[in-house]
């Protein structure tokens, strides 16, 4: 008797519940497009990492296996590989694995890499943010082909090559599912800037209120708000505090997806202060609802509709700026990717007849 297909995919985290829709939205994304484009195989998920419980669950019909290895530190980390590689191989009895399809080049492609060499299954690690970068070490021990390497776009892709001296051969770019948007634009556009993500360094928030700041002086009842949580909150609201945007900048906290897009599609500018981003969700979101970004770092070799890229902090002033204060502004939805496409991209690359 044939056994039934599945596509494994290994990730170092996972929501554990299905309204958790700010964790790893890329990912999460990828998953349900991929079960929704292709009923007839079953995506299976391994989550290294979080949840911080070992537990099966099923999150939109799909199952997922977490082993919780953040408990699992330094020497105790090949008991981690040990078990999700008995898990791999309880599938591999119960399942064709007709691919293993690991969220970043690091340590869930490293596991990924190994059970494909030595079950002879097919093995594609998607690049998705820092793992481009020369501080990744996992990639010396992964030793991945470039066919074996799929980035999110042009600028990971390139980065991977300059970092590693290994060009990944597939581009699935990061997408958005447009039927999450609420289906009608609001009539009035009434925030001027907004920004979404995690208060973390690398996102460089407190410049965000300083631009605000900034751009106060040009527009004095400007309005402002941040969706998002994070360890470096404090150090943005005594940013406000200083420069006195209390009435100017609000900090939302942690919302829904439907609450974000929907405030998306209220901004004018969409501002991305993050130092370094390989394809960021919220920009694509962002375009889709209608607003401008403007950003430091750009995804793609091609040019995007309202998507501005500046190199620093008083470019990204002039330009939010210039944006704002002229009528012929237009707000349209821009489409950078779907989600589907990327998913069909992906399957693509496992059911083609070409060499592991």
């Amino acid at each position: 008797m044939k056994k039934p297909d599945t596509l494994v995919v290994i990730t170092p985290a996972f929501p554990d519940h299905e309204s958790a829709t700010w964790w790893v939205p890329s990912q999460q994304g990828m998953v349900k497009a991929l079960q929704e484009n292709f009923p007839g195989i079953r995506i299976t998920v391994l989550s290294l990492l979080y949840p911080q419980h070992q537990t099966t669950y099923t999150w939109h019909g799909i199952r997922v296996k977490a082993f919780d290895g953040m408990k699992k530190r330094k020497w105790k980390r090949p008991a981690l590989w040990k078990n999700v590689w008995q898990s791999l191989q309880h599938l591999h009895r119960q399942y064709n694995i007709i691919g293993l399809f690991s969220f970043w080049s690091g340590e869930c492609a490293f596991i990924g890499q190994y059970f494909g060499r030595v079950y002879r299954i097919k093995h594609i690690s998607w690049i998705c943010g820092q793992d481009a970068t020369k501080q990744n070490k996992w990639v010396r021990f992964i030793r991945p082909k470039g066919h074996q390497l799929a980035a999110m776009g042009a600028f990971l892709r390139d980065q991977y090559r300059r970092s590693h001296g290994i060009m990944p051969l597939h581009l699935v770019p990061n997408a958005i599912n447009p039927q999450s948007f609420p289906a009608e634009l609001p009539a009035v556009r009434d925030i001027d800037i907004m920004a979404a993500g995690s208060f973390e360094p690398l996102k460089q928030y407190d410049l965000f209120a300083t631009i605000v700041g900034r751009l106060r002086q040009s527009f004095p009842v400007i309005r402002a708000v941040h969706c998002g949580q994070g360890r470096e909150k404090e150090k943005v609201e005594a940013v406000i505090r200083t420069l006195g945007l209390e009435n100017n900048l609000s900090l939302l906290g942690g919302l829904s997806q439907s609450a974000v897009l929907a405030l998306m599609q209220r901004s004018k500018v969409f501002l991305h202060t993050s130092r370094y981003e390989g394809c960021s969700t919220v920009c694509l979101e962002a375009l889709y609802a209608g607003a401008h970004v403007i950003s430091f770092c750009y995804p793609a070799d091609y040019p995007v509709p309202h998507w501005h890229v500046v190199q620093d902090a008083d470019a990204m002033t002039a330009k939010a700026i210039e944006l704002l204060q002229n009528p012929a502004t237009e707000y349209t939805p821009v489409l950078y990717h779907s989600m589907d496409d990327s998913a069909k991209a992906v399957m693509e690359l496992f059911t083609a007849t070409t060499g592991q």
